[in-house]
């Protein structure tokens, strides 16, 4: 769930939830769900997490507790320094408190709390900061640092970055904090959202896109809630908790945030509306030698004969099609993504060969408007049957797309297709991988002015890069275009991610074959058959 959902709606879900009858179990737990499966995640082997999350949901409180269990342990237990940065002194004092509950309620050795004056000399003098710290008889302490890279010269430990989109020269803590790891450290970055182009939304995204191999946790303010967030306040409190209260101080607190509840509550960076490719960055990719290849069959096509369409079919793809297909390397792998449409939008099939360096070649994008089903499933099917070493095909599985892909899984096998219904999750985890593959030179495009423009429509839209429900602009063929070879390059390259399949022998010529998957005999292998797949 997220913000518009209404108070009624949030009610009914929470009364009807499991949630609400576990909770009477889970709630005299000293931490609720996603505070547990953090510290857990920090206990295990995790030397770098970075976790976007909602305003005041306990969780620095919970890092405080893993701060004590590291700091009170011996040398030989794992134990070390931890230190906590944030961008406030009242933030660190109040993580210092924590520790301190924490350390009595364990029962850990500990001297008092202390307040003393840091050296942070630098090349322009002397100067000291105010510093809170509590020594535990491990020999290791727990010191609540400034924001400043300099103030960890010279440690080793745990360093925790608080609410680290406000703290300053981010970027240059984290060169510092990240050294910790050579010597068995670990790195803690949460916080709260400050706009799309800020350093820790920049963190998050390299590690959607598969740049980064850091661990990544979003914990928002309804994920919260349904883990017993505001169960646990009435506990504190000792209000009497009810799905109506719960839902009419969840209303409370989004209109308090007003519009920056996307941001402060739901993890949606903003300042996000802007275009997600920029022109230069798309054009560089773009090759004049790529071909573009369109088709729209004649009027009245969906109507002729099945035996007429096929013949036409086959001829189209004969002409158009083989000529550059029979040009691909045999050596390298093939995959392909589609991004379906029937009549008002067009199905782009965007074919990808992974070379040795792991680039990816664009033999040719193919826009279809206006094909019936079995047509665009026979065209697929060609492509397919004379795509070298072919690994895996994910289409757009969303609406009607589902017919086409469900076709193609039938015959192509499990293994061999995605069905992907575009949904914002889908979105959210894989155009930064997208974005990725165009920053580092990885993909392809011809040289197009509609590709170009259809990739250009790419939007963030609550932190999420998607073409806007609604877009539409004219193509050079007097059309409509709803941006469709964006979303078809996200899903080539999503199925050039996929494991490898082979086939152990060599496809029928197409033409001996039909449009529908299940009107082959059984000589027939199809290209796609059961037969001879591992």
């Amino acid at each position: 769930m997220s913000g518009p959902v209404s108070k009624e709606d949030w009610a009914r879900a929470r009364r009807q939830s499991t949630d609400a009858v576990l909770e009477k179990i889970e709630r005299r737990k000293a931490l609720l769900p996603y505070q547990a499966r953090t510290v857990a995640l920090l206990e295990g082997t995790c030397p770098v997490l970075f976790i976007e999350k909602s305003r005041r949901i306990g969780l620095t409180w919970a890092c405080a507790s893993y701060a004590v269990l590291r700091a009170a342990r011996s040398r030989e237990a794992g134990g070390m320094d931890f230190m906590y940065i944030s961008y406030s002194q009242e933030m660190t004092r109040e993580f210092i408190d924590a520790c301190a509950m924490w350390a009595r309620a364990f029962s850990s050795a500990a001297m008092e709390l202390e307040e003393f004056l840091f050296d942070d000399s630098d090349k322009d003098g002397e100067r000291s900061i105010q510093a809170f710290r509590i020594k535990f008889a491990s020999g290791f302490e727990i010191v609540g640092l400034s924001s400043a890279p300099r103030t960890l010269r010279g440690k080793q430990g745990v360093v925790m970055i608080d609410e680290a989109a406000f703290v300053d020269s981010l970027e240059q803590l984290l060169k510092a904090a990240l050294a910790f790891l050579m010597w068995g450290g670990q790195v803690i970055v949460c916080s709260t959202h400050d706009g799309f182009e800020n350093h820790f939304n920049e963190q998050i995204q390299d590690i959607l896109a598969g740049k980064s191999d850091y661990q990544h946790m979003k914990i928002d303010f309804d994920a919260a809630l349904i883990e017993g967030l505001y169960e646990r306040i009435c506990l504190v409190t000792g209000k009497t908790w009810t799905p109506e209260a719960e839902a009419e101080w969840r209303a409370s607190i989004i209109r308090f945030y007003g519009s920056g509840a996307d941001e402060e509550l739901f993890c949606v960076p903003s300042m996000s509306s802007g275009a997600y490719l920029s022109r230069a960055l798309i054009v560089s990719r773009m090759r004049k030698e790529i071909p573009v290849i369109r088709w729209s069959p004649p009027d009245g096509f969906v109507d002729w004969p099945s035996k007429l369409r096929e013949d036409e079919v086959e001829a189209f793809c004969r002409e158009k099609l083989l000529p550059l297909l029979e040009k691909l390397d045999p050596k390298l792998r093939s995959c392909l993504g589609q991004d379906f449409g029937r009549t008002s939008d067009l199905s782009v099939i965007h074919p990808l060969q992974v070379r040795e360096d792991l680039t990816l070649a664009t033999p040719f994008i193919l826009e279809l408007r206006n094909v019936p089903y079995t047509s665009q499933f026979q065209i697929v099917r060609f492509i397919r049957d004379h795509l070298p070493r072919f690994f895996h095909a994910a289409f757009d599985a969303t609406g009607n797309g589902a017919a086409l892909a469900e076709m193609a899984r039938q015959e192509f096998g499990a293994g061999f297709v995605s069905e992907i219904k575009l949904s914002e999750n889908w979105y959210m985890l894989n155009m930064p991988k997208l974005k990725a593959a165009f920053e580092d030179g990885q993909i392809e495009l011809p040289m197009d002015d509609d590709i170009l423009n259809d990739y250009r429509a790419l939007k963030m839209e609550r932190g999420i890069a998607k073409v806007p429900v609604g877009f539409h602009n004219m193509g050079a063929d007097g059309f409509d275009r709803h941006g469709d070879a964006a979303p078809a390059g996200a899903l080539a390259v999503f199925a050039s991610e996929q494991e490898m399949h082979e086939y152990g022998y060599r496809a029928a010529p197409s033409s001996t074959r039909t449009a529908f998957p299940n009107a082959h005999d059984d000589d027939d292998q199809t290209g796609f058959g059961l037969r001879g797949r591992l």
